[in-house]
């Protein structure tokens, strides 16, 4: 453990014990960098050169066009939280669905996706369908802690369902395109709806009393009218989702032009509600300009812990120990899951991506494992950390707009149902990688074997010179004369040379040569 010295596990120990007295992570992963790179620079293990680079990384995060897709992403997402579109949804969908056992969570967990593929944030999701659907839900018989429990994992879809905040992050951290996160995240996003819903299914059958239909008097009649009311909270919304994944995926935008084409598209949403108003925008741009600060904080923090610890051969260290875990790449990733797992109950997700994922790339990469197929499986894995009790935001969420009457413990236990069942997806992505992979763009397939360079020759029938003499000795081409083959013009020809004599017989190396 200590092949490569005491300081990068001691770095590693010294910035969890800050983190646990609750210091501020920004302030604490610079406190921590600065402080061991001065105890290097004293012992002779850390050269101050490296101290140097400080700057061009701070330029190089503060001038990083990338990152500018998360104030644009947490903006428009801060709009359509205050625009009217969630209600709209969940009244349609849930009148849709409210006929049958369970209808009100499947139009939850739906809306939850619609909403994840336009706002990616998880607050917005969780207080906006907790405010609405939790009171409804609650009145007309659901179990606190199912209604608790699909609201929180619903909102939570957010965190893996493009154009997520956490994919950006990740692919910042990675080195690899967003366009390629937010399409190998689509098979995973499909399969935690599909998950989601299969649950509700099952537990509508074995306990039809916990989920029951609406009353006809509340969900109306199924018509026209019905119909025209989803489609008309659907149809904005799809377009919105074109707008910003759709030219992703084309090639017709960067992630931050996409993200600037949302927030276009969500104050025309908010104006197509008559609440596009003044006080939104304040309220909208007040909270982008926290997250934004904050994020730009922590990169900054986590910049010179890992530069110190990079300088301290901390990465060889990192991969020295995960390198020999046993079962090989899928060991690995195993470990990794588990490890996040536990610290996503004391961080937040900016902090694991900015701290332990430069860790663990480059050990995911010398060990063969897709970064595409890494980061997602990541980003699967950190969305628990929303979930589990007793440090899941999404509880917190639903804990500050709950009646109540409805306790602590219920949100708590009702959410461990869902938490398993994003475990079992972390599951299925490790073992299953083409729920990932199958979606990237791999280009064309071309058998090298197949390759066949022609080039053009002489006399054939592409590029060709003419002859350089016709029967006769004169040229084809006109105002074209070439001397003679067998002399200079003017001089006689010359004497035909004479047959050259036969080759010397090969001389057999086998034999030793003779000498006379």
């Amino acid at each position: 453990m200590f092949d490569f010295g005491i300081i990068p596990p001691a770095m590693f120990v010294g910035m969890v014990l800050f983190m646990l007295y609750g210091f501020p992570v920004a302030f604490s992963l610079a406190a921590v960098g600065l402080f061991f790179g001065i105890v290097g620079i004293a012992t002779g293990h850390f050269s101050e050169a490296f101290l140097q680079a400080l700057p061009l990384r701070f330029f190089g995060i503060v001038s990083n066009d990338l990152l500018l897709a998360i104030p644009f992403f947490t903006f428009m997402g801060a709009i359509l939280e205050r625009c009217g579109l969630a209600e709209d949804l969940l009244e349609g969908t849930g009148k849709l669905f409210g006929r049958i056992p369970g209808g009100l969570a499947y139009a939850v967990i739906l809306v939850g996706a619609v909403l994840g593929a336009i706002t990616g944030t998880v607050a917005a999701s969780v207080i906006t369908m907790g405010v609405i659907s939790l009171p409804i839900m609650l009145r007309y018989g659901y179990s606190p802690r199912l209604a608790t429990g699909v609201i929180a994992a619903s909102g939570t879809i957010t965190q893996v369902i493009p154009p997520s905040l956490v994919l950006v992050v990740l692919a910042d951290q990675l080195g690899k395109s967003v366009g390629d996160m937010y399409l190998g995240a689509i098979g995973p996003s499909i399969l935690q709806v599909a998950i989601f819903m299969g649950y509700i299914l099952i537990l509508s059958i074995l306990k039809p009393a916990s989920m029951p239909p609406l009353p006809k008097e509340v969900r109306g009649d199924f018509n026209w009218a019905l119909i025209f009311k989803v489609l008309s909270g659907m149809v904005p919304s799809i377009v919105l989702i074109f707008l910003v994944l759709g030219t992703i995926f084309m090639g017709l935008a960067t992630p931050t032009e996409a993200g600037a084409l949302g927030v276009v598209g969500a104050m025309v949403l908010a104006a197509m509600h008559r609440r596009l108003t003044w006080p939104l925008m304040q309220e909208a741009m007040r909270s982008t300009m926290h997250i934004t600060s904050m994020v730009v904080m922590i990169l900054i923090g986590s910049t010179v812990f890992s530069l110190v610890f990079q300088g301290m051969d901390g990465s060889r260290w990192i991969e020295h120990m995960l390198s020999g875990i046993p079962g090989g790449p899928v060991g690995f990733l195993i470990f990794v899951n588990i490890f996040i797992f536990v610290l996503a109950f004391f961080l937040d997700f900016f902090e694991i991506a900015f701290i332990v994922i430069p860790m663990l790339a480059p050990v995911a990469s010398a060990l063969g494992i897709d970064l595409i197929w890494f980061g997602v499986l990541i980003c699967v894995n950190m969305q628990t950390s929303f979930m589990h009790p007793p440090f899941g935001f999404a509880l917190f969420y639903l804990r500050s707009i709950a009646d109540r009457n409805v306790k602590t413990s219920d949100i708590y236990m009702g959410a461990l149902p869902w938490v398993c069942m994003q475990l079992i997806l972390v599951a299925i992505v490790i073992f299953w990688p083409q729920s990932v992979t199958y979606w990237l763009d791999k280009g064309p397939k071309v058998d090298p074997n197949s390759i066949k360079i022609e080039v053009p020759g002489f006399g054939g029938n592409g590029l060709s010179l003419p002859p350089l003499g016709a029967p006769g000795g004169s040229p084809q081409m006109p105002g074209l004369t070439l001397p003679p083959l067998n002399g200079l013009p003017g001089q006689p020809p010359a004497q035909a040379p004479a047959t050259p004599a036969a080759p010397p017989p090969a001389t057999d190396l086998r034999q030793p040569s003779k000498i006379n």
